[in-house]
C-alpha cells in the first residue's frame, strides 16, 4: 500500500502575492486542531510523509500541500537535482533576493484561513522545513495561522552574509510578524548548530522577535531535523508547541 493511500487528495486553488491564480495538490488526514505541514526539497519524501502521520496521531488535522516533486519518492540526488532545477525557474519561490517575501505565500495563507474557518479553535499550526523553513513565517501575517514553526528554513540560499541572515519577508511582512510576536503569538524554530543552509537566521529571528522565539539547536551540523536526520527532541518539541499554541 502506497503511503498516502490513507491520505484524503484534494485541490486548493488561491491567490500568489503577485496576483497570480495558483492551483497546488493537498493531502489530508486526522481530527482536531488544523496543522499545515510544508515539504522540503525534494517533495513528499516518505520522511516526510511519516513525520505528518505523527502529528496525525498526536491529534491533528493534517493538510500536507504539494508545492513540487512527485510525491513518496525517495530522497536522492538525481530527485534534488531535478526539483532545484524545476523551482530555481518557478516565479512562486524566491530564490536568492532579500527582503522579499515568496509569492507562494499569499497561496499558502489562503489554505490556512480556509483550514481555520473550517475547524475553528485559537488557530492552525504551520510548519516549514529546509527551502519552505520560512514560509511558516510568511504565513504568520496571517492572524488564521496562530503555530508557526521553522524547520531549518534555508531561503534565500545562504550566499554571503547578508542572505545567510535575511528571513525571506518583505519589509511590511516583517513588521507585522513583529506585531504578531509581541502580541504574544510565539514562533518556534528547529535547526542543527552547525548546518550551514539556515545561515545566522536563528540570530536575526532572535533580534526580531525577542522571547518570542523559541530556538532548538541540535547538536552536530546535519539538516533535516524531523526527517532524515529526525531526532526525537524535536520531533516532541513541535508536537508539544501545537498542542499549547491551538487546544487553547
Amino acid at each position: 500500500m502506497a503511503l498516502l493511500d490513507t491520505w484524503t487528495r484534494c485541490e486548493h486553488t488561491g491567490d500568489s502575492l503577485d496576483g497570480r491564480p495558483l492551483s497546488f495538490p493537498t493531502y489530508r488526514k486526522g481530527r482536531g486542531p488544523g496543522v499545515i505541514v510544508i515539504h522540503e526539497i525534494p517533495g513528499l519524501i516518505p520522511e516526510v510523509i511519516e513525520f505528518a502521520e505523527e502529528v496525525v496521531a498526536a491529534g491533528f488535522t493534517v493538510v500536507l500541500p504539494q508545492l513540487f516533486g512527485r510525491p513518496e519518492e525517495s530522497k536522492n540526488p538525481l530527485a534534488i537535482a531535478k526539483v532545484l532545477r524545476q523551482v530555481c525557474v518557478r516565479g512562486e519561490f524566491t530564490k536568492l533576493a532579500t527582503r522579499e517575501t515568496s509569492p507562494v505565500a499569499g497561496w499558502l495563507r489562503g489554505l490556512a484561513r480556509e483550514l481555520h474557518a473550517e475547524l475553528g479553535g485559537p488557530g492552525v499550526g504551520a510548519l516549514g522545513m529546509c527551502f519552505t523553513g520560512g514560509f511558516a513565517l510568511a504565513m504568520m501575517v496571517d492572524e488564521s495561522v496562530a503555530a508557526p514553526v521553522l524547520c531549518q528554513p534555508s531561503l534565500p540560499f545562504a550566499v554571503g552574509k547578508r542572505r545567510a541572515a535575511d528571513l525571506n519577508l518583505s519589509p511590511g511582512d516583517l513588521a507585522t510578524v513583529r506585531e504578531r510576536a509581541a502580541a504574544g503569538c510565539q514562533v518556534l524554530g528547529v535547526q542543527y548548530a552547525k548546518d550551514p543552509a539556515t545561515g545566522s537566521r536563528f540570530e536575526t529571528l532572535t533580534r526580531e522577535l525577542g522571547t518570542a522565539f523559541l530556538r532548538v539547536d541540535l547538536p552536530g551540523r546535519k539538516h533535516s531535523t524531523v526527517t532524515v536526520h529526525r531526532q526525537q527532541v524535536a520531533v516532541d518539541r513541535v508536537l508539544g508547541f501545537f498542542g499549547e499554541r491551538l487546544r487553547g
